[in-house]
């Protein structure tokens, strides 16, 4: 039996910003780019590896959240910290110049951590916390 990672979710409150972001800055392919009404779902992936995406959807769209639980997803979106995701990169260095470079916040530039990784981390337009990690 072979499990993987097809798809993580990441919310997203303007779709083209968040688009931009990860196929311009990170260099991923859109592989759908759906709508319902006024909400969008666009899956992006790293090219070359088809079977795990991040899906970029609307916050909240579940009809079962409430209006309150609604404005609490948008005041931790707004801070930053509600959602995040942990990328790896074969050229952090390079990576993180381009990230920088095409305006993406920067929140940690290329560090040694002491638990054995070599990340850096941006917020994507969203305030999602995007990780890198460099691959050994």
């Amino acid at each position: 039996m072979s499990i993987v990672i097809h798809s993580a979710f990441l919310p997203t409150d303007d779709p083209d910003k968040s688009l931009e972001f990860y196929r311009d800055g990170l260099g991923f392919e859109v592989r759908l780019d759906v709508g319902y009404g006024d909400m969008r779902w666009i899956t992006v992936g790293p090219p070359g590896q088809p079977q795990t995406s991040i899906v970029l959807q609307p916050p909240a769209a579940d009809p079962g959240i409430t209006d309150a639980e609604r404005r609490t997803i948008a005041e931790l979106m707004a801070k930053g910290s509600y959602a995040g995701i942990v990328l790896a990169a074969t050229d952090l260095q390079a990576t993180f110049d381009r990230l920088a470079g095409f305006g993406a916040e920067v929140v940690q530039e290329p560090a040694d951590q002491p638990y054995g990784l070599r990340d850096c981390a941006f917020r994507d337009p969203a305030g999602n916390m995007v990780r890198i990690n460099q691959l050994t």
